[in-house]
């Protein structure tokens, strides 16, 4: 069981910087894959990237170039660095954990997110 548990989301101006953060409770967290994933009002859920065990990361073309993923499996913790934010970036943000490594790029999306959390709404204004 991994608890999961999103901060950091907030209204800011289109072009500035957000970090959100997830903290994760449980066991083998460093043993996850971990997605990144949105919800705009209306729109169905999007998958903005991963991050494998060892680093390895996948981007959604809409943000790649702009956000970064990291972990700091001493901390149980997963980040998501935004930057140049745009409107069309406004949406809940969720993190979410795979219990499977077995797939990358868009695959690593998709497979074994079991656990996910209550999410952290993001709001870019113009």
């Amino acid at each position: 069981q991994v608890h999961l548990v999103e901060s950091g989301g907030g209204l800011v101006q289109a072009g500035d910087s957000l970090r959100l953060s997830c903290a994760a409770s449980g066991r083998a967290f460093s043993s996850y894959t971990m997605g990144w994933f949105r919800q705009a009002p209306g729109k169905g859920r999007e998958c903005v990237g991963t991050i494998k065990s060892g680093g390895f990361t996948y981007y959604a073309d809409s943000v790649r170039g702009r956000f970064t993923i990291s972990r700091d499996n001493a901390k149980n913790s997963v980040y998501l660095q935004m930057n140049s934010l745009k409107p069309e970036d406004t949406a809940i943000y969720y993190c979410a954990a795979s219990g499977t490594e077995a797939y990358s790029g868009t695959e690593s999306c998709r497979w074994g997110y079991r656990y996910w959390g209550q999410g952290t709404q993001v709001t870019v204004s113009d």
